[in-house]
Formats: structure tokens, C-alpha cells, sequence
């Protein structure tokens, strides 16, 4: 049984008393982080080593999020173990944060819409995923998918794909996303020349493409807001 006195404990066993006596909500970063670790090592405590690891990123938890097992693994007192925790930790973390039972079936009248519903999806990846909204005739949601993945650098999109999808589902209306990994938010090139072709295509299906999101991070850019559509 922990101390109630939370000095008189070891340094990593003060966070699980935290968490014991006042609750979640009361843990620090370093705290809830030093609790997935466990244990420390004879010259640093679990909550020194979650120290480290969070200076070294400037506690943003959206860097965090991309750590791979090697990245854990650079630091003082982390192995293949520790760093698998710490990655379902995670892991678990994202797909709670993807998981969405809507009591109704969402409008997406705007591009502050959609970034809403594909944010998700993108949340913490290191490459780079295409994914459309299927909307009908009112801009409410018939199906959200993932198009293709990719590497670093792009994904290949197959333009006949998309819409043989969108005619099964009598979509109206897509709206197209894509994820930047490298934190650019101007769209490529190539991000322009795809988007004009998916449109082109609508038009021979009469199947509009209302806007393109490139996403980055916790924000986005709007082919249609910018005008670019």
C-alpha cells in the first residue's frame, strides 16, 4: 500500500498515488507518462526519463504521437517493452479519438465540416493517406473511406476508383483529403494537377467535387475557401 504522504515515496511512485488519491485529472504530463513507464533505472526514475522525453519535443503531444519504437528506444532506460507500451498507449489514444458514433447523420456544409470529420483519420501519421466524403443531394454524410496510401512523399490515387465507389453509394457531391507529413501546407503540383482531374471526371458523372483539404496537423487548407477549386 502507497504512503499518504506523497513525499515520503519514491519518485516514480508518486504519480500512481496522484492518480490513486486526487485523480486523472490532476497528473501532469511527465506524470501520465512516467505511469506508462513503470519503472525507472539506478541513476534516473521513470518520471526523469518521461522528463526527457518531453523536453526533447517541447511537450507537444502531437510530435509524441509520431514516435516510433526506435524513437522511445533512443532514450535512457526505454527497450522493446517499455517502448510497445508506450506506443498502445498511443495507439489507443488515436483510435479513441477516431471512434465516432454520431446520434445523427452529419451535414457537411463547409470546410470546417469535413476537417471535423477527417481529422481523425489523419491524426499522428507519418505518411501520406487519401480519403473522400460522399455526400447526397442535401451534403449529408453517406460514407467517409480511405482512397489509397502512400509514403513520405505522395500516394498514387486512382481517379476510377473514387468514383466507382461514389456511383454504388449515388453520392451528389465529394470532398477530397489529403495529409502533408512534412508540415507543408501549399499545396504541390500534383496535389493541383490530381484535384483538377477528380473534378474533370465529376463533370462527366455529374458528381460534383465540392473542395480538397490538404491536412496538417491540428489544421488545414481549403482548395475551395482559397479558391483554387
Amino acid at each position: 500500500m502507497y504512503s499518504t504522504k506523497i513525499s515520503a515515496l519514491r519518485v516514480e511512485d508518486r504519480p500512481r498515488e496522484i492518480l490513486a488519491s486526487q485523480g486523472k485529472e490532476f497528473l501532469r504530463l511527465e506524470e501520465l507518462l512516467a505511469i506508462l513507464i513503470g519503472s525507472g533505472i539506478p541513476s534516473l526514475s521513470a518520471l526523469g526519463i518521461a522528463q526527457s522525453i518531453l523536453e526533447t519535443i517541447d511537450f507537444d503531444l502531437n510530435r509524441l504521437g509520431q514516435f516510433t519504437t526506435s524513437d522511445f528506444m533512443n532514450f535512457r532506460g526505454i527497450g522493446v517493452a517499455r517502448a510497445s507500451i508506450l506506443i498502445a498507449a498511443l495507439e489507443l489514444g488515436r483510435r479513441r479519438a477516431a471512434f465516432h458514433l454520431p446520434t445523427d447523420i452529419p451535414f457537411v456544409r463547409s470546410s470546417k465540416d469535413a476537417f471535423d470529420l477527417f481529422q481523425p483519420k489523419f491524426l499522428d501519421l507519418g505518411h501520406e493517406e487519401f480519403w473522400v466524403i460522399h455526400l447526397n443531394r442535401a451534403a449529408r454524410l453517406l460514407k467517409i473511406e480511405r482512397i489509397s496510401t502512400g509514403g513520405i512523399a505522395g500516394t498514387v490515387v486512382d481517379v476510377k476508383m473514387i468514383f466507382k465507389s461514389a456511383i454504388g453509394q449515388q453520392a451528389s457531391s465529394l470532398i477530397l483529403a489529403h495529409n502533408h507529413p512534412s508540415g507543408q501546407k501549399k499545396p504541390s503540383q500534383a496535389d493541383r494537377d490530381i484535384t483538377k482531374k477528380i473534378v474533370e471526371a465529376g463533370r462527366l458523372f455529374e458528381i460534383a467535387v465540392a473542395d480538397h483539404l490538404i491536412m496538417v496537423g491540428n489544421t488545414y487548407v481549403s482548395f475551395a475557401d482559397e479558391g483554387w477549386m
